[in-house]
C-alpha cells in the first residue's frame, strides 16, 4: 500500500503513515527483529542439532522449534502484556491478549524512564520482544537436552514463560519495581541470559542425568555445522542488542559495535587458555568464547565504551572458563547436576558478570541517550557506587526467582508427566523418540546388510552379484 492511503483497523479509518511513524526505525526495529529470529530459528536449532551426539539430533532440534512456536503463540494471547502491560504486582504485569487491530496498529509504548520513544505500531514492539522470550526458552533447553520427556518439555515451555519470563521482564524493563528503581539490564543480562543460566541449572538437576555412556561421551555429530549455528547466533546479535533502543540511533550503533568487539575478545582469550593449558585449540571452546563474550557485554552494550567492551571480552573468556574447566570439575555438587551443554557457565556465569561490570562501568553520557534518569557506573563517581549495588541487587531477585518458580513448575509436571525419558529410550535416542533419526546412514545400532547398503542394492534381487563393500569386488550367492 502506497504512502498516503488509508488502512482501515476493524474501529476506524486511520492513515497507512500517520505522522507519528519513522520509517527508518520501524525497518530497523524489524530487522533486529528478524536477526534475533533466526538466532533462534535457525540458528540454536542447528547449533543443537550438530553440537549433540548424532542419536540426539532430531530431539535437540525438535525441541528448540516448538519452543519456538509455543512462545509466540502465548505471547500474543497474554505474555507480552504480562511482561509489558499495566501493573498487576510490582513485579508483574497484567496478562491480555495483544491481538486486536486497534492495540497492535497504535503507536508503541515504553516506561517513561526510557530516553527515546518508539516511533512505529505496537506490532513492531510485540514481535521483537517475542523474540527474546523465545531465545530465553530455547538457551534453557540446552542445559536438559538427551534426556527430557519431550512431553514434559512441551508442558513446561509455555508454564516457565508465564510464571517465570514474564516476571523478571516486568520487573527489569516493563516498568516493575527494579526497572523504577534504577537498576540497569540493557538487553537482557539478567531478564535472558542469568534467568535461562539459573533456570537451565535448576531443570538439570530436577530432570536428572543423561545415561552414562552419554555423560561419558557427547560428541558433536557434526562441528562444521555447528560452527554455520554458532556464526548465525553471533550475526543475529546485533540485532539483540542494537535494537534495544528501541530506534535506529547511536546507541545502536555503539552497542553494535561493542557486542562483536566483545565476542571476539573473548573467544581469542577463551583459545589462548586452550592452548595454554591442554595444548591445543578447541573449535567447541571457541564457540563457547563467543557466548560468553556476548552474553557478557548484552547487559551493557549501548552503556559502556568500546574499550570497556574489550575488558568484558577479555573477562567473559576467562572467569567462565574458570568456572567451567576448573570449578566444575572440582565441585561434587556440580559434578552431580548434568547441565549438558554448559548453559549455567555460559549465560549466568557471563551475563551475572556482565551486568555487574555494567554497574561499574556505564558510561555516563551514553547511559543519557537512552536512560532518562541519572545513570552510572561506580568507576565514574558520584551515586556509581549504588547503581552497582542495585546490580546485586536485581541479580539476587532474578536468581531466587528462577530458582523458585523452576523447581514449582517441574513438580508440579511431575505429577502428570515423568520429567526424564525411560532407559530404554536414552539408550537409542532420536528413533525411539520421534521414529526419525538426523543422518539417512547404516551402522547406527543397525547390522551391515548387503542387500541394503551394498553397491547398487536397489538393483540386485538374491540370488544375483553385488559388489561387497569395495568397487569391483563382486561375489555369488
Amino acid at each position: 500500500m502506497a504512502a498516503g492511503q488509508i488502512a482501515y483497523t476493524g474501529q476506524e479509518i486511520a492513515p497507512a503513515v500517520p505522522l507519528w511513524l519513522n520509517k527508518g526505525d520501524n525497518a530497523w526495529q524489524m530487522t533486529a527483529s528478524t536477526l534475533v529470529g533466526i538466532q533462534s530459528m535457525p540458528g540454536l536449532v542447528i547449533l543443537y542439532a550438530s553440537i549433540v551426539k548424532k542419536k540426539w539430533a532430531v530431539n535437540s532440534a525438535f525441541m528448540a522449534l516448538y519452543a519456538f512456536a509455543a512462545v509466540l503463540i502465548c505471547w500474543v494471547l497474554l505474555c507480552y502484556r504480562m511482561a509489558f502491560g499495566d501493573e498487576l504486582l510490582p513485579f508483574w504485569g497484567k496478562g491480555a491478549p495483544a491481538l486486536s487491530q486497534g492495540y497492535l496498529v497504535g503507536r508503541a509504548k515504553v516506561p517513561e524512564r526510557v530516553a527515546t520513544e518508539p516511533l512505529y505500531p505496537m506490532a513492531t514492539l510485540v514481535y521483537f520482544q517475542f523474540t527474546f522470550a523465545a531465545i530465553t526458552l530455547i538457551l534453557l533447553a540446552g542445559s536438559v537436552l538427551g534426556r527430557m520427556d519431550i512431553r514434559a518439555w512441551m508442558a513446561f515451555v509455555p508454564l516457565w514463560l508465564i510464571f517465570s519470563y514474564t516476571v523478571g521482564a516486568y520487573s527489569l524493563w516493563g516498568g516493575g519495581f527494579l526497572y523504577r528503581w534504577g537498576a540497569i539490564d540493557y538487553s537482557g543480562g539478567y531478564v535472558i541470559h542469568l534467568s535461562s543460566g539459573i533456570s537451565g541449572l535448576t531443570a538439570a538437576y530436577w530432570v536428572g542425568p543423561r545415561i552414562k555412556s552419554d555423560r561419558d561421551r557427547f560428541p558433536p555429530n557434526n562441528v562444521l555445522l555447528m560452527l554455520a549455528g554458532a556464526g548465525l547466533l553471533w550475526m543475529g546479535w546485533s540485532g539483540f542488542n542494537g535494537g534495544a533502543p528501541y530506534a535506529a540511533n547511536i546507541d545502536s550503533s555503539i552497542a553494535v559495535l561493542n557486542t562483536n568487539v566483545s565476542a571476539a575478545t573473548s573467544i581469542l582469550v577463551w583459545t589462548c587458555l586452550d592452548v595454554i593449558f591442554f595444548g591445543k585449540p578447541s573449535v567447541i571452546g571457541a564457540v563457547q568464547g563467543m557466548i560468553t563474550g556476548l552474553a557478557c557485554i548484552t547487559p551493557g552494550a549501548g552503556l559502556v565504551q568500546s574499550w570497556a567492551a574489550i575488558v568484558m571480552g577479555m573477562l567473559a573468556g576467562s572467569v567462565p572458563w574458570v568456572s567451567m574447566m576448573i570449578i566444575h570439575k572440582k565441585s561434587s555438587w556440580l559434578q552431580k547436576v548434568d547441565d549438558a551443554l554448559g548453559v549455567f557457565h555460559t549465560h549466568a556465569v557471563a551475563g551475572l558478570m556482565g551486568g555487574l561490570v555494567t554497574g561499574l562501568l556505564a558510561e555516563p553520557n551514553l547511559c543519557k541517550l537512552i536512560l532518562s534518569s541519572n545513570t552510572r557506573g561506580a568507576f565514574y563517581g558520584g551515586n556509581g557506587g549504588v547503581q552497582f549495588a542495585k546490580q546485586i541487587v536485581a541479580a539476587l531477585f532474578v536468581i531466587a526467582w528462577n530458582v523458585m518458580s523452576t523447581t514449582l513448575i517441574l513438580l508440579v509436571i511431575r505429577l502428570f508427566i515423568p520429567l526424564r525419558m525411560p532407559d530404554n529410550q536414552l539408550e537409542i535416542g532420536d528413533d525411539a523418540v520421534h521414529g526419525e533419526e538426523a543422518y539417512a546412514l547404516w551402522g547406527d545400532g543397525e547390522q551391515y546388510d548387503q542387500r541394503k547398503h551394498g553397491w547398487h542394492a536397489s538393483e540386485m534381487t538374491s540370488p544375483s552379484p553385488y559388489v561387497n563393500g569395495a568397487r569391483g569386488v563382486t561375489i555369488n550367492l
